[in-house]
């Protein structure tokens, strides 16, 4: 009986693809990027639902000191947070004291920054993705990028090797967003601890 021999996949040699880097610190080039954007806060870095992203934010002067007034400090345990929505407990919540002004996804990837902007930019009016200048070069960051940029509605900033920032897709402001719900609460809380730990380091 002859023996069939095996068929073996055929091997194609590997293409080497250069690492993309970011050109700078993350944290630098998220304050440049906001900076581009006109966007006016501090700049935040955060870990949220475990995904890295920058939140561009100021204290509401009136609220803040409504909270100092009655010792209500920031609340970041999610659970409770979401109990302020309740009927029975939303009079007594303690009002929101920050305001987001955008979201920023600082990422050596399109596909990455998009990953972990979109679970909280469907909430805010201001979005971008941050992306190293090589990275908007390819043709899969103009054929797939970008459509979905503008479908979204999100700003795209690049940075230059020297980590300046230019704008290279306009945001869109008039998209649909989410309604608020507990994850804005909380986001909003977490949001305001940064700040007021930023502003102690800074006193």
């Amino acid at each position: 009986m002859t023996a069939t021999p095996v068929q073996r996949p055929r091997s194609f040699p590997k293409r080497d693809v250069p690492r993309v880097e970011l050109p700078a610190d993350a944290d630098e080039l998220a304050a440049e990027a906001a900076a581009q954007l006109g966007w006016h806060g501090t700049v935040l870095g955060l870990r949220l639902l475990g995904k890295p992203v920058y939140v561009v934010a100021e204290l509401r002067t009136a609220e803040h000191a409504e909270r100092l007034a009655a010792g209500r400090l920031p609340v970041t345990d999610r659970a409770d947070v979401s109990t302020w929505l309740w009927p029975e407990l939303a009079p007594s919540a303690p009002p929101e004291a920050v305001e987001i002004v955008g979201l920023l996804s600082v990422q050596r990837h399109w596909r990455t920054g998009l990953a972990a902007a979109m679970p909280f930019a469907r909430y805010y009016r201001e979005a971008a993705l941050v992306l190293p200048g090589a990275a908007v070069l390819t043709a899969d960051y103009v054929d797939q990028c970008l459509p979905r940029a503008r479908a979204f509605g999100l700003a795209v900033v690049s940075a230059d090797e020297q980590g300046e920032a230019d704008l290279d897709l306009a945001g869109r402001g008039d998209r649909e967003l989410l309604e608020d719900d507990a994850l804005t609460r909380w986001i909003s809380e977490v949001v305001y601890a940064r700040l007021v730990e930023t502003s102690q380091e800074h006193t």
